[in-house]
């Protein structure tokens, strides 16, 4: 009977041990290609036929590919906010970028769930997550997070989650360093010529180091799919927002042939997911972190900010787990809030009670919504707050800083030479009234048809046809911002103070705290006409939050203060909230260069808060008399170390001409 115990026991072993064995490898391996700053219509599969990007257009045509797809930020570590802890930055408070305010303990990187339902979870290698205490987050989301991490490395039978970042399309290469440099980093590994180019050589992309220029595309799988050729400068045509010149297309040249880089990368990547015999147990996730790398596009509330390239490859075994079939397009309505959710159910994974995105893949699979909110707030030291709704054919964008122009004062967008030449037009006159409204004060609102002018170039909101889709999309803003409590209405200033304590997440659930009800009311004022009376009423409001708002419409309307009203503002000058004291002080010195107001705003310069001190240098940066400030610019530049404050001052240096004999000094 002892015996026959031992034998049950070891057939049960065997069985769990088999059961085990079966449930892992009936699960599919999912791997993420990620790529950087880019929109759909740069993308050959996405309709445009200059584009060189034939493994995305491979993958795409043999799976699924998305039309309505929307990053949740559009500036990397706030959309990779949402996209690891599957809750939108207005709720966690993550909106502005390379911060690192709280978050919930409970709140996690979504791997961690899969890790322990049996997963190998890796990521390879970009995290900016944009969260308080990143390196315990990212230890305790990933089995690895590193330059060499993959599913090569799992030592176990366990499906994998493996993340892979591809940057060779990123800004830095498309407009934000020297041409020289693209030239060594981009240009020098694409071939104008049969065997001209340099071998890719980056890690673990760089499957046997097989020179692309030497490839026969019929015997070498994806890393053969490629032309011969870089994209020339005379091959496109321009975005209508840009002057056609030469100057301007040399520029744009760089979009193209970064993203054909970028393309060849990921060939480099599934070649060595076939070679190692795992296409056939493996779904493949193709999509950027937000839109294209150019100023007007990334950085900006619109739906060149927002739409993705998005794509999911099922292989044969898996198709059945795609709702539309394989080999299609669908126009359903996802974002980076979804992905979260959607993993989790793919793969059978519990999903937390915390996430509200919606699963659309997967046994919890759910019907896709008629409408999203999409936000944008602050890229380095470009303060910005703009909320967005969009059914995926028309995007309505409210501007709550429309004195900020589209394409802000950004260090990283200001050393660009495609920018320096904007500028430079911009002044002599050369532009016409599209091109040069990017570099002047935004409307208050904006409503473009995504799918008759994927350019966005004529705003519809004053036009009588489109007045109901207007009205109804405003008031859907309106619902979504109060529904999800949007904590971002709080100047970054509070996000810093309670983060010492709590959490932004949290917070914003306390009424009492932050009425938003009567902060959106007051916020919804701003840049409107005739909107004084409200704006000095609520000025006197007890709520910090309330008068910080009327404080913000009171600037975007300086140039309309009367003697009088301006006397009001400098009574409220010792109001006990800084954030307004800040705002006050900046409606004073554009209305009139107030002695007063110039003092309370170098203080701020000089503040401990990197977020006021930001604030202070960022208003200057738009006074037309500046020069008073110069001399505390310098000491704000030496003093503090935070980086979005120094790039506002560099930004200011530049702008006074003082850059170079400041750096010598």
């Amino acid at each position: 009977m002892k015996g026959l115990s031992i034998i049950k026991c070891i057939g049960v072993f065997v069985l769990l041990f088999f059961s085990k064995l079966l449930i892992a490898q009936d699960r599919p391996n999912i791997l993420w290609i990620t790529f950087e700053d880019t929109s759909p219509q740069f993308i050959g599969c996405y309709g445009n036929t200059v584009a060189e990007t034939p493994v995305m257009d491979k993958m795409a045509s043999e799976g699924v590919r998305f039309t309505n797809a929307f990053s949740t930020g559009t500036v990397c570590s706030a959309s990779r906010s949402t996209i690891i802890t599957g809750i939108p930055t207005y709720k966690l408070g993550t909106g502005n970028h390379r911060s690192n305010y709280a978050i919930p303990d409970f709140v996690k990187g979504f791997p961690k769930y899969l890790k322990e339902n049996g997963y190998y979870a890796t990521n390879n290698k970009k995290t900016d997550y944009n969260v308080e205490n990143a390196q315990e987050f990212i230890k305790n989301t990933w089995d690895e997070s590193s330059k060499t991490a993959g599913w090569w490395n799992k030592k176990e039978d366990r499906p994998f989650f493996s993340v892979f970042n591809v940057e060779d399309s990123h800004q830095s290469r498309t407009m934000s360093m020297t041409y020289e440099w693209y030239e060594k980093n981009v240009l020098a590994y694409l071939p104008r010529e049969s065997n001209n180019a340099q071998p890719i050589s980056n890690e673990v992309y760089d499957y046997k180091n097989t020179n692309l220029s030497t490839l026969d595309p019929e015997k070498s799988g994806f890393i053969g799919l490629h032309k011969k050729h870089w994209i020339s400068e005379d091959a496109f045509k321009m975005p209508p927002f840009y002057k056609d010149s030469p100057q301007m297309r040399k520029q744009m040249a760089r979009v193209y042939n970064s993203l054909k880089l970028a393309d060849m990368k990921m060939g480099r990547l599934l070649q060595r997911l076939k070679n190692d015999g795992l296409m056939e147990n493996t779904i493949v996730f193709i999509f950027s972190d937000h839109g294209e790398g150019i100023p007007r596009a990334k950085t900006n509330g619109i739906g060149l900010g927002y739409r993705i390239p998005f794509m999911v490859w099922f292989p044969e075994k898996y198709k059945h787990l795609s709702p539309w079939g394989t080999g299609v397009v669908t126009d359903e309505l996802i974002n980076f809030e979804d992905l979260a959710p959607t993993m989790l159910s793919l793969t059978a994974t519990k999903i937390p009670d915390y996430l509200k995105g919606r699963p659309f893949l997967g046994d919890k699979r759910e019907n896709a919504p008629e409408y999203k909110l999409l936000s944008s707030d602050r890229a380095d030291n470009g303060i910005d707050l703009v909320r967005t709704i969009t059914d995926g054919e028309f995007i309505y964008s409210r501007n709550f800083l429309p004195f900020f122009p589209e394409v802000k004062y950004l260090r990283y967008v200001e050393i660009g030479e495609i920018t320096q030449q904007m500028h430079k037009d911009y002044e002599e006159g050369k532009l016409d009234s599209l091109q040069k409204s990017l570099l002047e004060p935004r409307p208050t609102e904006v409503l473009y048809n995504l799918q008759n002018d994927p350019w966005e170039t004529e705003n519809l909101i004053e036009k009588e046809d489109y007045s109901a889709i207007a009205q109804k999309m405003r008031a859907l803003l309106e619902e979504k911002v109060l529904a999800n409590k949007d904590i971002l209405f709080a100047p970054e200033y509070e996000l810093e103070q309670i983060s010492k304590t709590g959490t932004p997440y949290e917070y914003r659930l306390n009424d009492e705290n932050y009425p938003l009800n009567e902060i959106f009311e007051v916020a919804n004022l701003v840049g409107k006409d005739d909107t004084k009376k409200e704006l000095f009423k609520s000025l006197e409001s007890s709520n910090k939050f309330v008068r910080y708002w009327a404080s913000i419409g009171l600037y975007a309307i300086s140039n309309k203060l009367s003697p009088s009203e301006l006397k009001t503002i400098q009574k409220n000058l010792d109001d006990s909230y800084a954030p307004v004291r800040l705002n006050l002080a900046a409606t004073l010195y554009a209305s009139n260069q107030n002695k007063k107001a110039e003092i309370v705003l170098k203080e701020f310069m000089l503040d401990a808060s990197p977020s006021l001190a930001l604030s202070a240098i960022n208003y200057t940066l738009y006074f037309k008399n500046r020069e008073a400030f110069t001399s505390t610019i310098k000491k704000a530049y030496e003093k503090d170390n935070d980086y979005k404050v120094k790039a506002a001052c560099v930004d200011f240096m530049d702008l006074e001409g003082l850059v170079s004999d400041f750096k010598q000094s």
